[in-house]
């Protein structure tokens, strides 16, 4: 800019000295002088926008470069990495445990099926020396018992928590649908540690809640069907209790309740057989002159 400066600043006198003769001799050259000033400030404007886009370029790139987490073969490859990712892995099983969240024992499940896939990968690459191998094997097995609880506890947190909000809903349909999802939670549980004792109990407990919900609902309205004098209804409504009772072999209390729901059944049949009956004694006792 210094240089442009001085250049206009020579043309401007230049310009002036040679159109002395012309009437104001001073507005051309000064025009000139300003156009020179302009060009030169326009190229600085360009220059020193591209050397800002080439710093930040390199700004970013040398910040992706320092931030870049290493892949997961890489990790396993490393047997420093691989010690440092499973304390990593370890605390935040600590911390999962100690604020009891579903989500958190969710996310650390799943974050150990990430690694226990990694390891397995990378056992099957030759290029691992023989302390990696040591080092995977242990961690695998270390991650496997954290992958076993974290998924049980899951299950069986999301289950409770579903289950009581299913005992807090006022219809039927609500209390099912609820329920169904906490043992759709203890499922996916079952499907990958089938024998485990403690979700089978849950899920039994949770199918047991939906039966005796739906069998509470048909037994009321029977007792509803016969206080208003509907008998046939009213069997017919407890004749949906035995079904849904029906449907679950494993509740303890089915047969109990079963046996209750049959004498009802007898005593409102008696009822509707001494209505059918006290009609036709009345129409023997006076019979019609005619």
């Amino acid at each position: 800019m210094t240089a442009a400066a001085a250049a206009a600043a020579a043309l401007f006198f230049v310009l002036w000295w040679m159109l002395q003769a012309e009437e104001s001799p001073w507005v051309p050259a000064g025009l000139a002088a300003s156009v020179v000033m302009l060009v030169a400030a326009f190229a600085r404007l360009l220059v020193a926008r591209r050397v800002r886009n080439q710093h930040r370029r390199l700004n970013h790139e040398g910040h992706d470069h320092r931030t870049r987490r290493p892949t997961l073969n890489q990790v396993m490859h490393s047997t420093s990495r691989h010690a440092s990712t499973l304390r990593a892995l370890q605390r935040q099983s600590a911390a999962a445990d100690e604020k009891d969240s579903a989500d958190m024992h969710r996310e650390l499940y799943e974050l150990c099926t990430e690694y226990l896939s990694g390891a397995q990968k990378a056992l099957q690459s030759p290029a691992l020396q023989a302390d990696g191998r040591v080092a995977l094997r242990a961690g695998q097995e270390r991650v496997r018992e954290l992958q076993r609880h974290h998924l049980l506890t899951w299950a069986r947190s999301s289950a409770r928590s579903l289950t009581h909000e299913a005992q807090q809903r006022a219809r039927l349909y609500e209390k099912v649908e609820t329920a169904n999802r906490a043992l759709d939670c203890i499922d996916q549980a079952l499907r990958i540690y089938p024998a485990d004792q403690d979700l089978i109990t849950s899920a039994q407990a949770v199918q047991e809640f939906i039966t005796s919900s739906q069998v509470a609902h048909w037994v009321e309205l029977a007792e509803r069907a016969a206080f208003k004098g509907h008998f046939r209804r009213a069997i017919d409504c407890y004749r949906d209790a035995l079904y849904y009772l029906g449907r679950d072999k494993s509740n303890s209390a089915g047969d109990e309740t079963a046996a209750r729901i049959l004498r009802e059944i007898d005593m409102l049949r008696a009822r509707l057989d001494t209505e059918t009956v006290v009609p036709d004694r009345g129409g023997s006792d006076f019979p019609d002159n005619h």
